[in-house]
Formats: C-alpha cells, sequence, structure tokens
C-alpha cells in the first residue's frame, strides 16, 4: 500500500481510479454469492448491521472497552446511527455532530480539515478520533460510506484512551458483513455529482466468512466559488467465523481527496467582525493556487476468543496515515497602525485589507500505530458480581513535515477579488521528523454490583509517555518521559430498571499544544497537561425514548500565546474551568415521530492566566448555550413518505480572547423529506433534504487556530437530491 504515498511532482497528476473503484463495486454486487446472515451465529461482541431506520441505538464502544448499553454505561455518550447518516445526506463528520449541541467547529475551513470543540475543549488531532475503538490520525476527514454508527464520548476519557483531550472522543463503527447490494446517486442544487456502492454477504461452506465493500465518488461543487474538488473512497471489512469461540474481524480503507482550501476571514482592525462578508468568497484567490489533497488510509484488525461463557480476550491493532500535501493562496494579517506586535497584525486592517501569502508545505505526514490486549470476564466474590477487564497498550504517533514555506505575494481587501500576483518559484525545504510520541499503559476497569440497584465502576490506566520534538536540523528540542495513573470511578443507582443515575470522576492526561509562529517560541510542543473531570447525570428509558440529562465540571491547564513587551510567548499559565449541564431525548415520541434533540448550557472561564483580559466573561468561540432538534414523520395518508427536518440553535459568542468582540445569536433551519417505494421489484429509497432553508447569514465559528483568530461564516442555502436502490 505504499504506493499510494507517492508524491506526486510539480504538474504531474495523481492517477484518477474513481471508475475502477466503482467498477470494483458494481462487480462485487453482481458476483457477491446470495447469503444468508442469520445462517450464522456470530459472537455476542461482533456488531451487526442492522437497517430499521431508527435514530436510536442501545450499544455503544466508545464508553469502554467492549459495547455496552448506553442505558448501564456512567458516562455523557450521544450516537449517531446510519440512518440518521443517510437521511441527513451527511458527507462529513460536521454534518453528523451538529445534532449534538455540546459540539462546536474550531478552524474548519471548507477543503481542509475539520476541527471540534467539545464541551468547550478542543479535541486534538492526534489523540481524539478512534475507528472501532482504535485511534487514527485526526487530520482527515473520514469518509461515512462504511459506518454503521458514529459515537461521542463527551468529557474524559482518559481510561479508554490514555493520553486524549478533556473534551472527549469519537469513535467510528464500521458496518460489517450482511446480505446487502446497493447502489446511492446524489446531486445538489450547485451540481456536485455522487455516486457509491454498498455490497457485501457472507460466503464458504458454512458461511463462515463475511465481506462488506464500499466505494464511492464524489464531485464537489462547493458553495465556495472556486473551491471545487473531488473525492475518492474505498473500505473492506472482512469477518471470519473462525469456530463458534473465534472471530477475526478486518477493516481497510483508503481515501484520497483534494479541493481547494477556504481561508477564513479575520477581526477588522482586531476589534470587529467584517461587515457584508459573503460565505461565497474565496479569499485571495490567485487562479494558479494548487488545491489541498489529503490522502488516508486506515486499517484495523480485532481478533476475539471467548474461552467460556465468561471469560473472552481479544488481541486488537491499528495503523492510520494521513499524507496532506497542503497549498493555499492564504489571507492573513495585513495590520500596520496599532498592531498586536510591530509590523505584524494577526488581523485585517479596518477597510477590510489583508496580505496574501503563498503557503506551501506538501508531505506532511501523520503516523498512528497502535496495539491492544485485553482479557474481560464476569464472576462473584461472595454475594458481589465482578464484571472485569484488564489490559495493555502501545501506541505511537510520528510527524515528519517540512518547513512550510509562508511567502508574501502582496494584498487584497475583502469587498473585491484580488490581482493575480507572482508565485514563490524557489525551493521547498527538507522534510524531518517533527515528533516522535509514544506511550504504553495498562489499565483496569471493575463494575462490581452489590444487588440489582447498586453498582460502582472502578478503573484506571497506567500511562508511560516517552514523547520527543525535534526542530529543523533533527536535534532534539525536548525529551519527555512522564508516568501518570488516570483513575475513574463511577457510583450507579437504578431505582427501577429503566432508570440510571450516576456520578462519576475522572482524570485525563492530554498532549501539549503547539507554539504558532510568531511567539518567541515558536513550534514548540508544550509538555502534557493534566485535566479533571467530576459528572452527575440521569437516563430514563419511557417507552421508546431515551431521556438524559448531564451536570459535569471539566479543569485543565491554559494553553494559550501570552503578550508581553510587544511579544508573544507560548505557555501553560492558569487553567480553564468549564461547567455545564446537557439534556438530551432521542427516539419514537409517537408510532410515526421520531426526534433527535439536545440542549447543553456551558459556563466556560480562565482564571490566573496572568493576562487579566482574557479572564472574567466566556472563553472564546464557546456559547452559553447551544440546542439541536431534528425529527422525521410518517406521513399517514401516504405510504413510505416522511417529513424530516429541524433546527439548530447557537447564543451569542466571543470572537477574541479579551471579550470586546461577539457573534450574534442564530438559528438555522432544515427541511427534507424520504420516499421509499419498489421500482421494478427494487427497494428505492428517494431522500431530498434542505439546509438553513431561509439561507441565514451567520458566524458558525470565532474560534483561535494556531494563536491566530478567525472567523467562518456557514453554508448558504443547499439543497441535496438522492436515490438509493438496493438490489
Amino acid at each position: 500500500m505504499n504506493m499510494l504515498y507517492r508524491t506526486f511532482s510539480q504538474g504531474e497528476s495523481a492517477p484518477r481510479f474513481s471508475l475502477s473503484l466503482l467498477s470494483l463495486g458494481l462487480l462485487l454486487g453482481s458476483a457477491m454469492p446470495a447469503a444468508h446472515a442469520a445462517g450464522t451465529e456470530l459472537p455476542a461482541t461482533s456488531v451487526t448491521a442492522t437497517d430499521n431506520g431508527d435514530y436510536q441505538a442501545d450499544n455503544a464502544w466508545v464508553g469502554g472497552f467492549d459495547a455496552a448499553p448506553l442505558l448501564d454505561t456512567p458516562a455523557a455518550i450521544a450516537v449517531f446511527t446510519d440512518a440518521l447518516i443517510e437521511d441527513q445526506q451527511a458527507r462529513l463528520l460536521s454534518d453528523v455532530l451538529k445534532n449534538d449541541a455540546s459540539v462546536g467547529e474550531s478552524y474548519a475551513p471548507v477543503g481542509y480539515y475539520e476541527n471540534f470543540v467539545v464541551r468547550g475543549f478542543s479535541l486534538n488531532s492526534a489523540s481524539s478520533y478512534k475507528i472501532n475503538g482504535r485511534t487514527i490520525t485526526g487530520e482527515q476527514n473520514v469518509g461515512l460510506e462504511n459506518k454503521q454508527q458514529v459515537e461521542l464520548l463527551k468529557g474524559l476519557s482518559g481510561l479508554q484512551s490514555g493520553v486524549s483531550e478533556p473534551g472527549g472522543a469519537v469513535n467510528y463503527v464500521t458496518k460489517r458483513a450482511a446480505d446487502v447490494r446497493s447502489v446511492t446517486v446524489s446531486t445538489d442544487d450547485r451540481g456536485s455529482g455522487y455516486i457509491a456502492t454498498d455490497v457485501g454477504g457472507w460466503f464458504g461452506s458454512e458461511q463462515q466468512f463475511g465481506l462488506r465493500a464500499n466505494v464511492a465518488h464524489e464531485d464537489i461543487h462547493s458553495y465556495v466559488e472556486h473551491a471545487n474538488g473531488q473525492r475518492d473512497f474505498a473500505s473492506v471489512a472482512f469477518d471470519w467465523n473462525i469456530n463458534p469461540d473465534a472471530l477475526l474481524q478486518l477493516d481497510v480503507e483508503y481515501q484520497n481527496k483534494e479541493q481547494r482550501s477556504v481561508p477564513g476571514y479575520q477581526l477588522l482592525g482586531g476589534s470587529e467582525l467584517p461587515h457584508h462578508a459573503s460565505p461565497k468568497k474565496l479569499l485571495a484567490h490567485q487562479s494558479g493556487s494548487k488545491p489541498v489533497t489529503i490522502d488516508s488510509l486506515n486499517i484495523n484488525g480485532n481478533f476475539e476468543y471467548r474461552f467460556n461463557d465468561s471469560w473472552k480476550g481479544s488481541l486488537s491493532a491499528s495503523r492510520s496515515k494521513v499524507v496532506i500535501d497542503d497549498y493555499s493562496s492564504f489571507a492573513w494579517g495585513g495590520c500596520t497602525v496599532g498592531c498586536v506586535t510591530p509590523n505584524v497584525g494577526n488581523y485585517f486592517t479596518p477597510e477590510g485589507g489583508y496580505d496574501i501569502y503563498d503557503f506551501r508545505s506538501p508531505d506532511d505526514t501523520r503516523r498512528n500505530d497502535e496495539v491492544q490486549a485485553a482479557l474481560s470476564g464476569r464472576f462473584h466474590t461472595g454475594a458481589i458480581g465482578h464484571e472485569l477487564t484488564v489490559g495493555s497498550s502501545a501506541f505511537r504517533r510520528v510527524v515528519n513535515n517540512r518547513v512550510a514555506i509562508n511567502h508574501s505575494l502582496g494584498s487584497g481587501n475583502i469587498d473585491s477579488e484580488p490581482e493575480n500576483l507572482e508565485r514563490y518559484n524557489g525551493a521547498l525545504n527538507d522534510s524531518h521528523r517533527r515528533l516522535d510520541s509514544r506511550q504504553y499503559g495498562v489499565f483496569f476497569n471493575d463494575l462490581i454490583s452489590f444487588n440489582e440497584q447498586w453498582q460502582t465502576m472502578i478503573g484506571g490506566r497506567e500511562v508511560r509517555l516517552d514523547e520527543k520534538t525535534f526542530d529543523d536540523q533533527g536535534d532534539t528540542t525536548r525529551h519527555t518521559q512522564r508516568y501518570e495513573f488516570l483513575p475513574q470511578a463511577a457510583l450507579i443507582y437504578k431505582p427501577v430498571q429503566n432508570m440510571t443515575l450516576y456520578t462519576r470522576y475522572s482524570k485525563g492526561l492530554s498532549l501539549g499544544g503547539t507554539a504558532p509562529w510568531f511567539a518567541s517560541n515558536a513550534f514548540d510542543i508544550l509538555p502534557p497537561t493534566v485535566s479533571r473531570q467530576i459528572e452527575a447525570g440521569i437516563k430514563y428509558d419511557w417507552q421508546r425514548m431515551r431521556l438524559s440529562a448531564t451536570l459535569f465540571q471539566i479543569r485543565q491547564a491554559y494553553q494559550y500565546a501570552r503578550p508581553e513587551n510587544g511579544e508573544f510567548t507560548y505557555v501553560q499559565q492558569g487553567q480553564q474551568k468549564n461547567t455545564g449541564i446537557e439534556l438530551a431525548a432521542n427516539g419514537w415520541a409517537t408510532d410515526r415521530l421520531q426526534i433527535a434533540a439536545s440542549v447543553a448550557a456551558i459556563r466556560s472561564r480562565v482564571s490566573g492566566s496572568g493576562t487579566p483580559e482574557y479572564e472574567g466573561h466566556q472563553t472564546i468561540n464557546v456559547p452559553t448555550l447551544r440546542a439541536s432538534l431534528y425529527g422525521d414523520y410518517a406521513l399517514p395518508w401516504i405510504d413510505g413518505l416522511a417529513l424530516l427536518g429541524g433546527v439548530q440553535y447557537s447564543g451569542k459568542k466571543y470572537a477574541s480572547q479579551v471579550g470586546t468582540v461577539q457573534a450574534d445569536a442564530y438559528a438555522i433551519f432544515n427541511i427534507g423529506s424520504r420516499y421509499s417505494t419498489r421500482i421494478e421489484g427494487y427497494d428505492t429509497v428517494f431522500r431530498l433534504t434542505v439546509d438553513n432553508l431561509f439561507d441565514k447569514r451567520y458566524w458558525r465559528d470565532v474560534g483561535e487556530y494556531m494563536g491566530d483568530n478567525y472567523v467562518f461564516q456557514g453554508a448558504p442555502l443547499t439543497a441535496r437530491l438522492s436515490a438509493s436502490i438496493n438490489f
């Protein structure tokens, strides 16, 4: 597979394999033997493919080391099923996570990989994203075609993940083998094209082998001018029931995406949001600029053996590799009078002027490798029951890249199209290793049952972190060796079978941030930081609805570029404390109406930072209130027709650390429909979605990235139509 990461010289184009991939998918669909998945009994821990149209899931993997009922898991977990993903015609993770009010975007430009804030803390591309429980590199837009569900664990996941961010973790669960052969085609109001195939089945003398293949090609016609792109995706999932007690599962997925990245706006004069900004405008447009190309390969496997009815063992391993050719005509700064630092202003001029930079950073390579062994079982000590998991894991992340070229070309203004400027024609810098981070851990988790009402969960992970950072010459700039025990404890009370009350304490360890380029310690990666969380919640399954309420408080060291004497130094000083409440409802409100709803209220404050202007108010890009509602109503008078729709609301949020600039609150309305019928004997589903129905202009993201503040507008009205045919 190394051929997938060959670097193409300037002027040479990457191979276009979309037709061959789609042909392969169609051939698999026609050649797959008719199989009956029900004829093969899988171990209870395997993920089986279902398509019942429900937005509600019963189990999730992200809360522990195995699939567990959501009702019995003492954590706040949101699960987004493939039915919801398909009805909303989601292509990106942002399309999925918009359904949870605790999530916001944090530097997610069109054409680039996305970043998110959960509970007011940014996720980390190094450790916050997983496929089937194994960590992947987050610098990619993971394809959704082969995903059965997307899980979001809100809050600390130190026990499950080791070094991780306090905001939470995202886990993608892949589709397993099933008797399915389908094709989906789609377009939108801008003329985009999309085609995907999903084929699978069971085969072998005893139907012991299972296969699931997904292939997709997408021609992206962006709502931003000059920012069209394309994407190719292919995946294979293989299941082998070796015998009634042994199961082997393998997953491979590859994606290539190329699209021009869209720079964000910056504050005018550092004190106000841009006026009359258009979400369709590409700032700093240069006709000769190259797109960002992201090649991603994710491989993971799991072997599971059941010793008896009470005990089983598992061994899993994964590799995730991403190669980014990062090019951009970038709009940045432009301030010349009254700047934060002399001759360097990380905001636009009051009149909307900005500088244009030719940014080049090809061969930016990130790789995550992970292996984990675990043993789990049930036993009793007297009248007390135990569900125990013990295990060990090893994880390595390496980052190789060049010193980026950031060549100044000239200037532009937000009110006009810039002229074409002479491009950079010099040589690229050599690639070098920037980070080699390894962590080793041993962990245990014991769910102790005293009776039918009372349980306690006690667990922990001992982490050994060995991390090196390097300068441009390959010399070590920091070598961190650290041991940290990350405990987690929960008390669970079930007054009735369908209700759970819990309280939980967690400790986490997060990778340090990277200093921005303008800081005195530019590009330094700071040491890891400790975070702590307390949480209390209630979950209630009422008829076909799942209701939940959660209170939480999270504390972590504050990392920021501290201004001092006209310079910036990136430091860990003070702390950020976020306190909030989350409410959620998911399931069937009536026989014809199902909903997915959530509300989050968060108070986020910084203290002890040494910069009084950053304290005493809500932190940047975190609204005090956010809400989401989505519904599916099956019309009683037309069989197979359903109305879809919902709304996302965000309160006001600050666009600067000093709390002087605020983006307005907004509400975005979405509508749609789904029609299921049979055409020539084939089950067919038509879907229509219209997002941002009233074409609202709003600032979806006003956060910070690499020390700079950027503001991004949300997408305008977007209509999408698709048809799925099951053969």
